[in-house]
Order: C-alpha cells, then sequence, then structure tokens
C-alpha cells in the first residue's frame, strides 16, 4: 500500500499535465479555426467588393467621353441641329448607349438642380457667389454631373454654391 500512495502522486501531476496541454491545444485549434473563419469572411468581402467596384477606373476614365458628347449636343444650335440631323442623332444615340452601358455597371448619375442644398458628400464646390434670392449653401449653377458607383462617389458634381448675400 504504501508503494501506491507514492505512483499516484506523479500519476496526477502528469494528468494535470496533460490536460492543460489538452486545453492549449483545443485553444489554439479554435483560434485557428476563428482565423479561418475570419479569413473565408474577409476572402469573400474582397471578392464581392471586387465584382462590384473593380470595373471603377475604367467607369472613370468613361466619364469625360460623357461630359464631352453632352457639352456636344449642349452646344448645337436649333440651326445647326436641322442642318446637321443625322448627326446629332447619332451623337443622342451614342449618349444613350453610354449611359445604358454605365447604368447596367452601376454608374448613376448625382444631378443636382439649381436652388438645391449643397452636399459635400455628393458636390464639390467650384466657386462661391453671393445671388440675391437665394439663402447662403444653395446651388446656383452645376457645371458637371456627378456620378455613384453603387453606393460609392465615382466623381462629384461640380457645382456654384451661393454665399450669403450681403445686406
Amino acid at each position: 500500500m504504501g508503494d501506491e500512495g507514492i505512483d499516484a502522486e506523479p500519476a496526477a501531476a502528469e494528468i494535470e499535465a496533460l490536460r492543460a496541454e489538452r486545453d492549449d491545444y483545443r485553444d489554439r485549434f479554435m483560434r485557428a479555426l476563428a482565423d479561418a473563419e475570419n479569413a473565408r469572411k474577409r476572402g469573400e468581402r474582397d471578392r464581392r467588393e471586387a465584382e462590384q467596384y473593380g470595373g471603377s477606373k475604367l467607369a472613370r476614365d468613361m466619364l469625360p467621353v460623357y461630359d464631352n458628347l453632352k457639352r456636344a449636343l449642349d452646344a448645337a444650335s436649333e440651326e445647326q441641329r436641322e442642318a446637321a440631323k443625322a448627326l446629332i442623332e447619332g451623337v443622342e444615340l451614342t449618349l444613350r448607349e453610354l449611359v445604358n452601358v454605365l447604368t447596367r455597371h452601376g454608374v448613376t448619375p448625382v444631378t443636382p438642380a439649381v436652388g438645391d442644398a449643397f452636399d459635400p458628400q455628393l458636390h464639390q464646390a467650384m466657386f462661391e457667389a453671393p445671388v440675391p434670392g437665394t439663402r447662403a449653401g444653395d446651388i446656383i449653377q452645376v457645371m458637371t454631373e456627378g456620378f455613384l458607383l453603387h453606393e460609392r462617389l465615382l466623381r462629384p458634381a461640380q457645382v456654384g454654391v451661393s454665399s450669403t448675400p450681403k445686406s
């Protein structure tokens, strides 16, 4: 009986050491599992963002084409429209097709109107001028439209903003 007491103490210590080691391995395993799950979620999120916003550089590069086609149509007088009816129609169709392609890929215009409130999240103030009959922060002129790619701002609308009119 005396021998059993001596053997029990080292065995209990060894069992406790094995339990501590087991708990350490279980903790490491759970952390590795959580890291793997986080990496999977991060990869999925990155994939979705790349799918949604991967074309933002191309879309941004296409916006000057939109601006130039729109300016060309705005610059044509009624006489020029009558004289070059087919040409004007071709430019309008090209602009419409460009808008359709951009829309299909999640690009939507930000089109402020004169009198709207200036929103620094969507608009870029190009100048400020006191204009009678307006409040400070009202849009008084729209130079170019802005664009969103899904929910992200691709390009702010360039606007002129009213400053507080002098009394």
